[in-house]
């Protein structure tokens, strides 16, 4: 299979060509039809795989009809650290540098004077840690009644560091309507039970099927 297959539009394809790609990667081959046809996914991929490109690759094509407005992201990508929410970044830019799409990353670390600009000018991709986010939001520097895609990366990280809380408080902000994208590392039954709570009949993906085991199963 090869990238034209996916349904993708020929500037994304040509972003995807100039960074030296011809193959989709096994995640990428099975979600990006998946999420370009309005599914929600529970993904299970580990970083190397891939994974990243396997949502930022639709959501540009989609995103890239309408326009951001005003303290509105059109989407959220929700990464329990700063340095995975810079590589996803990075990601959209090096894919999205034929569209005119807008983003705004927001991490702690960092002063929130740039980032309450950005989002006063709107952004068409919002992606952040999730103590940030709902920092920002307190203040009024954004609403999240526009997201019409969420992205949660490293479910299982966020799970482990302690951030559902402030996960299911973004969720709860968030229209009903929407698309939502959930990967893993692991698939044991709380990510499943967190999946139940944030997707909508969600197509499950994995890398390699899992066997089924009693002990977390990690896809390779």
């Amino acid at each position: 299979m090869v990238f034209e297959e996916l349904g993708l539009g020929p500037d994304i394809l040509k972003a995807v060509a100039d960074a030296g790609y011809t193959d989709p990667t096994p995640i990428q081959a099975q979600a990006i039809p998946t999420v370009l046809q309005g599914h929600d996914v529970l993904g299970c991929a580990q970083t190397g795989t891939g994974k990243t490109a396997s949502f930022t690759l639709p959501m540009i094509e989609v995103l890239s009809n309408g326009r951001a407005r005003a303290r509105m992201p059109r989407s959220l990508i929700l990464t329990p650290t700063r340095e995975l929410a810079a590589q996803i970044s990075q990601n959209f830019t090096t894919y999205g540098k034929y569209h005119k799409l807008t983003m705004a990353l927001l991490i702690g670390g960092v002063s929130t004077e740039e980032q309450q600009r950005r989002l006063s000018r709107g952004v068409d991709v919002l992606i952040a840690t999730p103590g940030r986010l709902l920092d920002l939001f307190e203040r009024g520097s954004l609403l999240l009644n526009d997201v019409k895609f969420l992205v949660i990366d490293e479910a299982d990280r966020m799970l482990d560091m302690g951030f559902i809380p402030d996960v299911e408080k973004i969720v709860g902000l968030l229209p009903k309507t929407r698309q939502t994208m959930m990967f893993s590392a692991t698939l044991f039954p709380e990510i499943h039970q967190l999946a139940g709570k944030f997707l909508l009949s969600p197509k499950e993906i994995t890398v390699t099927p899992p066997a089924r085991a009693v002990r977390p199963i990690r896809c390779t």
